[in-house]
């Protein structure tokens, strides 16, 4: 499976709602529970072409001086894998990483649009949420 179109029809969605594309987004928590989930979910976000995202964190792309810091919590695995509080405990990350009271909000100090993105089961499922800074 090199694709995961429940996360791709999550993100559209997202993106109408909210009314940005993918190049709005400027820091992200995905569901990273393995290295190839987050690298389909930097895809499936729109964030880069497919067969693209496997070298994201490589060129630096996706670290927290990179263009788009993905998981600046450390990402599920950090902390255990909490099946069931995942999506909300990346709401509340990135809620902080926004809000400015987060350890690594430095690295995203301008930003005002985030994404979440978590998945379920074999990603058949998934949910995309949009934080936006309001003025």
């Amino acid at each position: 499976m090199a694709r995961t179109p429940a996360a791709t029809d999550a993100a559209e969605e997202a993106y109408a709602d909210a009314g940005i594309t993918s190049d709005d987004v400027e820091v992200a928590e995905v569901h990273d529970c393995f290295t190839i989930a987050e690298v389909l979910a930097l895809e499936s976000l729109g964030f880069f072409e497919p067969g693209e995202g496997i070298g994201a964190a490589r060129r630096g792309d996706t670290t927290r001086d990179g263009d788009l810091p993905i998981n600046l919590s450390g990402g599920l695995k950090a902390k255990g894998h909490p099946v069931g509080a995942t999506g909300g405990s990346q709401i509340a990350e990135l809620t902080r990483l926004l809000r400015g009271d987060h350890p690594n909000s430095d690295a995203v100090a301008d930003a005002t649009v985030g994404l979440t993105h978590n998945a379920g089961g074999t990603v058949a499922s998934a949910v995309v949420h949009v934080l936006e800074v309001a003025e």
